[in-house]
């Protein structure tokens, strides 16, 4: 009788998107975990999307960093925990002595958990005395920040997920939601179907996934949203939809507004032309807005990530204020965080410009609160460094010394080439991580083992200001800690005191009695977690997901708070809120004849920010195995470059090639590269080279979606790819993509010199040197083809795949054969003809990443079972019937299928 104990699911939260969705993860005998979604959490309610779902795919030991290391005339060695903590404490304190405090810095993530963010952010400002902590949510959601404290006095989102659930009109600004909140997505998804009566607006430059669902399109010209958001406001205006009781007792500076709104914003023909819109269409979305009351105007990153993004995001807000649209069920403006703790960063104060519990550092009392309660030695007395300054400030020898914790700069930031001549001239660059080799890593000084999901414990908050715990289900691997506690062991090393915390229970409890700390009277904060202030280990263990403020109610009980303002009291002094005057303004670069397109940037569905974790899932890398270029045909013809070819992208910060593809939603003069390859995945597509470095003056966000670039053909001589067990030296190929198989990794490549002996080539890149291999190989001299397999065994090893053009074999029958033990002569013989043979059709490239389908057999589907729409496609296939994400796409196959069907 088998008497082992059954193991039991831990309820954790997704390390991935905004949403925060709630997660189960049960570790099983065979060592795989597995995961699915918490059907008690009230972000999700059991819905995941695909990388959520494939979360027990990323975790494992491959490719670790598991021990620190030190690096000594150029290369690195493992080495004890504690000289590690010597050699940044040390480090630390020698340049902070002989420079002052603000010569060193920290630069983090919203990766973190909250805990290890108050750590680092009470070190950096309490301790060592400088505001120089910035994080890689600078890069997302500053602007928001910016534009909610302007607004509101303080960084508040006002409204819930319900509110979706309860609008009469869903406004997308900036958003690809289907592709980078697909849960949220599937939420409106099923309000449209609930309430068909429901209208949804998308406002992007490009027509995405979730135009599929939208009732109208707004395909604006890129940096048009202040010109089309002060129209709107000067139309309500005019309209007569002031909410007049609500802006005289509760708002101010309206009249100013209204002025700048009116100087070239109040005719909507013009504000059609200048955005580039159909002005019947821009009257639709004007007359919709102002007729209907529940109203959510939802912004991402489109919005944010702008040299004007604190303005859009004004804007926005201005309209929301105007019609007293805020602080009610269904109605109100909303920001969709990137990462999943970004909010939870905001609220310790993880930007250089705030302090801990939505205190702010440019006020002598909140920094005279915060250090008391610290008793620390010293407070920031002013705003550090913000990301783009931090790494210029680096370069310049400014700051001597950086503390990068659970990102990668070298990929993530814009004019990535500084970035790595910052990094290159820093006295001390220590990373905390929990990959051995990242860009960024191979210019570390000091490399410190982190704690990954699954193995660390602590909170996040979501989009919508809900605390949810994340719970470890793994041991610590290797001599990896937890980031506050690296962070602790570098304080106490560096003599301070405040740090003898001994679990992230006790850090917790800190930073929520923090937040009471002198928090009474009319000035109250609005930032209030008393209801969670003294909860002993075993309650923060089962902490269920609630939002703050947090209070107690009568009868103890925890009283979470849905939305705010409902009591129409803002956070300014005088408890109103402000209309802030958003006069437009371009983008700070325009394009010209060098430079003639604008790069826009963002994710793609199934990966996340720079592949460390999803791009060790392959069935992640089956929808998009390699960053592309997408642009419009016609722009295509006039710069001389062809679908499926590659191409150089480049600006005048730097460049990077990809392949080009017509996605079919992207407007002449305008291309979009997503921003995950890196150079572990790729020998040159980071984006970050080629963005430009201008940031919003206001919030210091950078203008990821709007750089002038030219696109020009990268001419190579041929293309190949590769299936191989083992990894290979890409050194002298001119381009190259690594793609994680089953089993395998894939490697899609080209070169620039001719190949006179294919063969030897082969073997060589390959590394079978044995005359005696089992080596199949077939050229056709004459064509330039060559196709080789290396067998050990009875087992495929390496296949290799060449010609001097794109048109080369289906990939995923061949990576197929690497689930199988043994070869029949039916796959040697298909092997060496380049194509299956006795096998069913080629399923194509992957759409439904949850159930593995792909285009062809969709099509193939659609087209002989006279298949109609979505579910009849999912009750056929399984596709579309679990996250949802790939519903979008579904629906356009079924458009095209259909219509090639009748042409």
């Amino acid at each position: 009788m088998n008497l082992s104990p059954i193991p039991l699911a831990v309820r954790s939260t997704c390390p991935y998107c905004g949403v925060g969705c709630g997660v189960t993860a049960m570790p099983l005998p065979d060592g795989a975990i597995a995961i699915a979604g918490d059907t008690s959490h009230p972000a999700n309610r059991g819905r995941l999307c695909v990388k959520g779902a494939a979360l027990g795919e990323t975790i494992g030991l491959e490719g670790r960093l598991l021990h620190p290391a030190l690096r000594e005339d150029g290369v690195l060695r493992q080495a004890s925990w504690d000289e590690a903590v010597e050699r940044v404490a040390g480090g630390l304190r020698a340049i902070i002595d002989e420079h002052g405090p603000d010569s060193v810095a920290l630069y983090v993530s919203g990766q973190l958990l909250t805990e290890d963010y108050y750590v680092a952010n009470k070190l950096m400002k309490g301790y060592i005395g400088s505001a120089n902590i910035d994080t890689n949510s600078r890069l997302c959601m500053s602007s928001a920040v910016a534009g909610h404290k302007r607004a509101f006095g303080a960084d508040l989102v006002p409204g819930c997920y319900e509110d979706f659930d309860l609008a009469d009109m869903v406004v997308l600004v900036g958003s690809n939601t289907a592709w980078c909140h697909p849960i949220l997505f599937q939420r409106i998804a099923r309000l449209k179907e609930a309430r068909p009566e429901v209208r949804i607006v998308v406002i992007d430059p490009r027509r995405t996934a979730t135009c599929e669902l939208a009732d109208l399109h707004l395909p604006v010209k890129p940096g048009t949203d202040v010109w089309l958001f002060n129209g709107l406001l000067s139309y309500l205006a005019r309209a007569g939809m002031q909410d007049t009781a609500f802006i005289e007792a509760h708002t101010s500076g309206l009249e100013q507004a209204l002025d700048a709104a009116q100087v070239d914003c109040a005719d909507p023909l013009a504000v059609a032309r200048h955005c580039r819109i159909d002005p019947d269409d821009l009257m639709a979305f004007y007359g919709g807005f102002a007729a209907t009351t529940k109203v959510i105007t939802a912004f991402s990153q489109g919005v944010n990530q702008s040299s004007a993004g604190t303005d859009k995001v004004n804007s926005i807000i201005n309209c929301h204020l105007l019609t007293g649209r805020i602080g009610q069920p269904g109605m109100g403006p909303f920001s969709i965080t990137g990462q999943p703790n970004a909010m939870g960063g905001r609220e310790v104060g993880g930007l250089a410009n705030m302090l801990a519990a939505h205190m702010d550092l440019d006020n002598p009392q909140h920094r005279d609160t915060v250090q008391t309660f610290w008793s620390s030695p010293r407070i920031a007395a002013r705003g550090g460094l913000k990301a783009i300054d931090l790494f210029k400030a680096i370069e310049e020898g400014k700051v001597k010394a950086v503390w990068v914790i659970a990102t990668n700069p070298m990929v993530s930031m814009p004019d990535a080439n500084q970035v790595q001549r910052a990094l290159e001239k820093c006295e001390l660059v220590v990373v905390s991580d929990i990959i051995a080799s990242t860009d960024t890593n191979a210019f570390a000084d000091v490399l410190l083992p982190a704690l990954g999901w699954g193995e660390k414990d602590g909170t996040v908050t979501n989009s919508e200001r809900l605390i949810s715990r994340q719970r470890a289900f793994l041991p610590a691997p290797g001599e990896a800690r937890a980031d506050w506690r690296i962070l602790a062991d570098v304080a106490r090393r560096m003599g301070f005191d405040g740090f003898d915390f001994a679990s992230a229970h006790e850090v917790f409890d800190e930073h929520a009695r923090l937040s009471v700390f002198r928090n009474e009277g009319p000035q109250r904060r609005v930032f209030d977690l008393s209801g969670l202030c003294g909860l002993q280990a075993p309650d923060y263990d089962k902490l269920e997901p609630v939002q703050w403020p947090v209070r107690r109610g009568a009868d103890g009980a925890l009283e979470g708070s849905a939305r705010l303002f409902a009591d129409r009291r803002f956070a300014h002094a005088d408890g109103k809120a402000r209309f802030i005057p958003t006069a437009p303004r371009a983008p700070a670069n325009p394009v010209d004849p060098e430079y003639p397109l604008v790069l826009n940037t963002g994710r793609v569905r199934d990966q996340w920010h720079t592949m460390s974790r999803t791009g060790r899932a392959p069935r992640l890398a089956d929808h998009t195995a390699e960053a592309f270029i997408d642009m419009h045909p016609q722009d295509a013809l006039l710069y001389g470059v062809r679908e499926g070819e590659l191409a150089r992208v480049s600006s005048r910060w730097g460049a990077m090639v990809a392949r080009v593809q017509h996605g079919g939603g992207i407007a002449r003069g305008s291309v979009f590269v997503p921003i995950h390859w890196n150079g572990q995945t790729a020998s040159d597509a980071r984006v970050g080279t080629v963005v430009n470095p201008v940031v919003d003056p206001v919030s210091g966000e950078p203008e990821f979606k709007h750089t002038p670039v030219q696109v020009e053909r990268f001419g190579v001589a041929w293309h190949a790819f590769v299936l191989s067990r083992g990894e290979l030296a890409l050194d002298q190929v001119a381009h190259w993509t690594r793609v994680q198989g089953r089993g395998f990794a894939r490697y899609e490549m080209a070169g620039r010199g001719q190949l006179r002996d294919r063969a030897a080539w082969a073997r060589a890149l390959l590394g079978v040197d044995a005359i005696d291999a089992d080596w199949l190989d077939y050229e056709d001299a004459s064509d330039g083809v060559y196709r080789a397999v290396h067998v050990v065994g009875e087992r495929i090893e390496q296949c290799i795949f060449l010609s001097p053009r794109t048109d080369l074999p289906a990939r995923a029958w061949l990576a197929s054969l690497f689930a199988s033990e043994s070869l029949t002569q039916l796959d040697r013989a298909g092997l060496l003809a380049g194509q299956a043979l006795g096998m069913p059709l080629d399923t194509g490239p992957t759409v439904c990443s949850c159930f593995g389908v792909g285009r062809n057999t969709i099509c193939e589907a659609i087209a002989t079972r006279d298949l109609k729409t979505v579910p009849e496609v999912t009750a056929c296939l399984k596709a579309g019937g679990n996250c949802g994400s790939c519903v979008p796409e579904i629906k356009v196959l079924l458009i095209q299928t259909r219509a090639r069907e009748t042409a």
